[in-house]
């Protein structure tokens, strides 16, 4: 591939979500642990409908997520991947997206484990995307951008975890 700076792939942002169901407990103790890893202030993820079989009704906290951007990704990312062993299932990776799970927090370097939050696992999210993505999201003077230019293949991002991250999909 040539040196084209427009080629490049960027992380975009990466997302932490911890599904934590109808009980209040578990969602505060869903937020700070988020607030310890992250550093970052937990937003909650609400429910968009109703399902009486687990007692959550429409409206109500039943995530609690975290986005980060920019720099901090970099570091994050690295403990993030290092709970998994730098591993992550072929499956888990899509056009401009790769995903993973952790099943406990204390595998994440420099977590110790907290009696008042209990055991909790998480879902990683990492969104990708190239220069030019904002023509296409401003405001003034909008326009498309190709279909080419806008996807990133699961063969571009497993080369860039690769390269970037020392990470192998499986």
């Amino acid at each position: 591939m040539e040196d084209n700076k427009m080629r490049e792939i960027k992380v975009e942002k990466l997302t932490i979500n911890i599904g934590s169901g109808s009980e209040d407990s578990v969602n505060n103790n869903a937020k700070k642990l988020l607030k310890v890893i992250t550093g970052k202030e937990p937003s909650p993820g609400i429910s968009k409908k109703r399902l009486p079989a687990f007692k959550i009704s429409k409206g109500q906290a039943i995530a609690a997520y975290v986005t980060v951007r920019g720099a901090d990704i970099k570091p994050l990312a690295e403990k993030l991947f290092d709970a998994v062993q730098n591993r992550i299932k072929d499956s888990g990776i899509r056009e401009n997206t790769a995903s993973f799970g952790i099943h406990e927090y204390i595998d994440i370097r420099g977590v110790k484990y907290d009696p008042k939050i209990g055991m909790l696992g998480m879902n990683v999210n990492l969104s990708f995307k190239r220069a030019g993505a904002r023509v296409a999201l401003r405001k003034r003077r909008r326009a498309s951008v190709p279909e080419r230019h806008r996807v990133v293949s699961r063969e571009e991002i497993k080369q860039y975890l690769k390269q970037n991250f020392k990470v192998e999909a499986q």
